[in-house]
């Protein structure tokens, strides 16, 4: 077969990158393994997570708000199958759907295990060789798995392996704090585990806003989810029906399922890319300019295998802008505004810098303003207040650096601080626009009001340095 683009991987970043090819008139093949499109975000990854955040938010309705709100429906009970029906079908529709987009777009789907046999062709195993002009690596990531004596035990799985679960464990122990170990732990307690992290470093999500990470670790305590926070987990042992879990200074803890969640790793190897001349390393992935252009000018890399994020949507602008390029654009990415969602609850999210990050960066020049969900009438009505949004800027100009937001629905509110900071906005620029009201999104321009001094709906605290 010959093309012009070839993309090899069918995920977020490669089923975007070849609709986008196809639209600019190129002739396309995607290479992927799977017996589904989508990859590891559609089929096991982002989308069944958040369908069953989706059936644990019901259930939290149903035990805290209901009642309030006057709507009696009885005690709730999970019905698990059901659930996972749910989860199912929502997979089924998201990946049938890039299938009836390749059609749409005139892309061809090749289903088998592709290996680039040479700079311009992709051999598939069980079908006809690929040749192309350009190319476009899009093979995702898999989950680490670290060295611990008894890891090997069949109770204990990575995300797909939970995802694949029948039954929900009684005692479910998270080895890692990251964004993965704490949405699952968010889950399957408000299924009815008995649920402990344990990670090695001090606090939960350690590349989020430490503020955002101490409310989450608030919230999780208050919801009976043990922190095992600054302790290694050292082995693993079967115990009758379940494990035991090490960590510590020889503390242990009995777990039906244990959960293997410490990042996830580039998948690089076995796909011929050292003989071709593409620059990759196994931990780093493939190295990519901001075009992602590889070290052989016609061959890009977008997602996971290439990316510092690992996030399906850093993957799909990524894979319109190695499409564009490799059918003769000039564009590159920019990560200004990469959006940090987290589907915990309370869910998290951020947008640009931190409050370390800022102050690392400009020092004392550094205004924050922060506001209560309690605040917001919206958020009252909802009978969701807890946590806040923080606004973030440098006091020179007054741009806008970072947002982050712990609360109702933030994963969905971060959008406006993305396109605030995409447009280098000030913070007066939020302050100073109208959100409708009554609305959760009132609470980001009450955060800006609060950065400047200018706050409306809580009473303002005095700053070394006042905005005019």
């Amino acid at each position: 077969m010959d093309v012009d683009v070839a993309v090899l991987g069918g995920g977020p970043g490669g089923y975007t990158a070849a609709i986008r090819a196809a639209q600019l008139g190129a002739k396309v093949a995607c290479i992927d393994k799977e017996p589904e499109l989508g990859g590891t975000c559609l089929r096991v990854g982002c989308i069944p997570t958040k369908a069953w955040v989706q059936t644990a938010f019901s259930i939290k309705e149903a035990e805290e708000t209901f009642g309030k709100l006057g709507v009696q429906v009885g005690e709730p009970q999970l019905d698990f199958a059901t659930a996972n029906e749910w989860k199912a079908g929502v997979v089924k529709q998201m990946t049938q759907g890039i299938a009836t987009l390749f059609k749409a777009n005139g892309v061809e789907w090749v289903k088998g295990v592709g290996r680039f046999k040479d700079a311009n062709t992709i051999a598939v195993e069980g079908g006809e060789d690929v040749t192309f002009k350009s190319a476009i690596v899009a093979t995702g990531s898999y989950p680490l798995r670290p060295p611990i004596d008894g890891l090997d035990n069949e109770r204990c799985v990575d995300s797909t392996g939970l995802l694949a679960q029948t039954e929900v464990p009684r005692r479910l122990v998270v080895l890692g704090g990251g964004i993965i170990g704490c949405e699952f732990a968010s889950i399957f307690r408000r299924f009815g585990s008995e649920v402990t992290i344990v990670e090695m470093l001090p606090r939960l999500i350690p590349q989020e806003d430490e503020d955002a990470a101490n409310e989450l670790a608030k919230q999780f305590s208050k919801r009976g989810i043990t922190l095992e926070l600054g302790k290694q987990c050292t082995k693993v042992e079967g115990s009758g029906g379940g494990i035991t879990v090490y960590y510590g200074d020889g503390e242990t803890v009995e777990a039906d399922l244990l959960l293997v969640s410490v990042g996830r790793g580039p998948t690089v190897e076995n796909l011929g890319l050292g003989q071709i001349g593409v620059d990759f390393d196994k931990r780093k992935g493939i190295a990519a300019d901001e075009h992602r252009r590889t070290t052989v000018p016609h061959i890009y890399a977008v997602g996971d295998c290439a990316g510092y994020w690992q996030l399906a949507h850093t993957a799909f602008r990524e894979g319109e802008v190695a499409a564009e390029n490799a059918m003769g654009h000039d564009a590159i990415v920019d990560n200004r505004g990469v959006p940090r969602p987290i589907y915990t609850d309370p869910e998290i999210a951020g947008v640009g810098l931190t409050e370390a990050e800022a102050r690392e960066q400009y020092g004392d020049d550094v205004a924050v303003g922060r506001f209560p969900w309690v605040a917001n009438a919206r958020a009252v009505m909802q009978n969701e207040t807890v946590g806040w949004v923080k606004s973030i800027h440098e006091t020179r100009y007054g741009e806008l650096l970072g947002v982050v937001m712990v609360g109702p629905h933030v994963t969905d509110l971060i959008e406006a601080g993305v396109v605030a900071l995409d447009a280098e906005s000030t913070v007066e620029t939020v302050a100073d626009g109208m959100a409708p009201h009554p609305t959760l999104s009132e609470a980001i321009k009450e955060a800006g009001l609060a950065a400047l001094g200018r706050a409306i709906h809580i009473p303002n605290r005095k700053r070394a340095k006042a905005s005019a």
